[in-house]
């Protein structure tokens, strides 16, 4: 039933608690493990990236490869991909055009003000998404 299975990461802290989910479950099915990252672009992008003074796709390739080298040290079959744009929307497109089964998505779980700014990715993976979505929460 699940057999591709694709994990969203952008490195983060919650992203990294998806990742140990993501290759767990992959061992578990004997599934593949399809990791993306996206280099975010646009004005949420601009203003994160003057905060932290990082490179959006040095951050997307990074978190790709962290994830990967965890998924093949446990032998599970892997595929990587990066993308631009808004990670929500990439996340969506990916699913809607390769052959996976379920997303894998990490969530850090905000609420009120802090939401209502800034938004959920995983919220709007889970709205918008053609396959079931495992959302993980950060440990708090």
């Amino acid at each position: 039933m699940y057999q591709d299975l694709l994990l969203a990461t952008d490195g983060s802290d919650p992203a990294r608690r998806a990742t140990e989910h993501a290759v767990e479950l992959a061992t578990q099915l004997d599934a593949t493990l399809h990791v993306l990252s996206v280099s975010e672009e646009g004005p949420q992008a601009e203003s994160k990236q003057d905060r932290l003074r990082n490179d959006p796709d040095t951050e997307a390739e990074t978190a790709a490869e962290a994830a990967e080298e965890e998924a093949r040290s446990a032998d599970v079959e892997t595929t990587t991909a990066i993308r631009h744009g808004v990670p929500q929307e990439q996340v969506v497109e990916f699913a809607e055009t390769n052959p996976v089964d379920m997303i894998v998505v990490g969530t850090a779980g905000r609420s009120g003000l802090d939401h209502l700014i800034s938004g959920s990715v995983a919220e709007e993976i889970v709205r918008n998404a053609p396959v079931p979505v495992v959302t993980v929460r950060e440990q708090s």
